[in-house]
């Protein structure tokens, strides 16, 4: 009975489907228009508008200049001092020297910031055995611990 169900779900899927409407289409597409500022190296405040930052990207930025060495405030508003860090970044990368990011030099930047955490995580777990919390050893802990430190405790161990 399953079958003969899904033979008939298969054959009026098949039916219902129209062949006339397959293939190309000859309908006109519109074609999307690019600005030109967005394809160029240079950034602008346009360009900078059109990654639609956040106030929290802003900081994410903010702290990625400042973990590449970029002295700049974290406080999500590109002022002076984040205008004149992201100018040095641009700078240092051979970008045009213009204070605004684009798409390119945001994406670059983070991924710059990122690869600059991983390496200092990985400097960090140098400094720790396994990467993990400083273990001390104490002794035997738990119950046994316990019992054992009592007793040493009455023996004036």
């Amino acid at each position: 009975m399953r079958a003969l169900i899904f033979g008939l779900s298969v054959l009026a899927i098949v039916a219902s489907a129209s062949p006339a409407r397959a293939g190309l289409s000859t309908t006109p597409r519109e074609v999307a228009s690019v600005d030109p500022a967005s394809l160029s190296d240079q950034a602008s405040q346009q360009t900078e508008d059109q990654l639609g930052l956040t106030r929290a990207t802003r900081r994410e930025v903010q702290r990625g200049l400042a973990r590449l060495g970029f002295n700049t405030r974290v406080n999500g508003k590109f002022d002076k001092s984040t205008r004149a860090a992201i100018t040095r970044w641009q700078d240092e990368h051979g970008y045009p020297k213009t204070g605004f990011l684009n798409t390119a030099q945001h994406t670059a930047l983070l991924d710059e910031s990122s690869a600059a955490i991983e390496a200092g995580k990985s400097d960090h777990q140098d400094h720790h055995r396994g990467g993990g919390r400083t273990r001390h050893a104490r002794g035997i802990g738990g119950p046994i611990g316990a019992i054992g430190g009592a007793i040493g405790g009455l023996l004036g161990r």
